[in-house]
């Protein structure tokens, strides 16, 4: 084990088409606050942000999903974008990968589309969640309490509308994740 080891490490999963802030802004305040942060994807060596209505910037791919271990992991991130979820729930890798953090009990986070893979996932029947309006029902249809708030926790998976509440859910990310917040 290396000197890293008690360093909390967290994968974050995004496919082409992730909302481009949503991974930017938690990756850095994580990163900052003390973490170690992977870029998974089922791409094998970059992944394309979506920038509000355009494409955005390229990104390394970090660990291939491939060769990701949802073990070695202490949290998880899910950003939003819907081309990004299409692919992820698609993908059947990618919703093995997403429900090994609930299986064992890690925090999970996700913002505005994000929540959509944890329907194929099987883990929201009866947590109080929110995300953005546009799956509210589909969230609502696979069991889950949607609440209409900037981020909401239950045991561990914490949830936010858009990308107008990335304060909120960073720093409620933070906590639930055990760091200390640095500003």
């Amino acid at each position: 084990m290396d000197s890293t080891s008690n360093i909390m490490k967290v994968a974050i999963l995004v496919a082409d088409g992730f909302e481009q802030v949503e991974m930017t802004c938690p990756r850095e305040k994580l990163n900052h606050n003390g973490a170690t942060t992977h870029i998974i994807s089922p791409n094998k060596d970059s992944v394309k942000g979506w920038n509000h209505v355009d494409w955005g910037e390229t990104h390394k791919v970090d660990v291939p999903l491939d060769n990701a271990r949802a073990d070695y992991y202490d949290a998880l991130v899910l950003p939003g974008g819907v081309m990004n979820l299409d692919a992820l729930r698609a993908d059947p890798k990618a919703v093995r990968f997403v429900r090994s953090f609930f299986k064992n009990h890690k925090p999970v986070a996700a913002i505005c589309h994000g929540p959509q893979i944890l329907i194929d996932a099987d883990v929201v029947l009866g947590r109080t969640m929110t995300s953005n309006a546009a799956i509210k029902i589909d969230l609502e249809n696979a069991g889950a309490i949607w609440v209409d708030q900037d981020v909401v926790t239950d045991n561990g998976l914490i949830t936010s509308r858009k990308t107008d509440d990335l304060p909120s859910f960073i720093s409620q990310m933070i906590k639930e994740f055990n760091l200390e917040l640095h500003q």
